[in-house]
């Protein structure tokens, strides 16, 4: 019975330190990634969204995209290691869909509008 326990006890010390190295992995890219909200004030129907939404994801960096049509913003989530704000508001008004940031995490980054 005792060498039951031994085992028992290995067995969850070894998937202890696993679970550790594989968190150790993500880490850093969860740091890189960030969300910002753009605010889109020209979509007017409702396949402006779709296509918002595909210009972002288009770009290399872009992790997740959300386009509302209701309060006519776009929260995007990117690579700030691969892709800079000003990238992302470009590709809209190159869509045909200027923006903004709504909210700005990080100014220095803001260009294009």
């Amino acid at each position: 019975m005792e060498k039951f326990g031994i085992t028992i006890f290995a067995l969850f010390g070894a998937l202890f330190l696993f679970c550790c190295s594989i968190n150790s992995f993500a880490s850093p890219v969860l740091k890189n990634n960030e969300t910002i909200t753009l605010s889109v004030p020209s979509m007017t129907c409702g396949s402006c969204p779709i296509i918002i939404k595909k210009a972002l994801n288009k770009l290399n960096g872009v992790k997740h995209v959300a386009v509302d049509f209701r309060s006519q913003t776009a929260v995007v989530t990117y690579d700030k290691q691969k892709i800079a704000i000003k990238d992302l508001t470009k590709a809209t008004k190159n869509a045909g869909y200027p923006s903004t940031v709504k909210n700005d995490p990080s100014p220095a980054n803001v260009g294009a509008k």
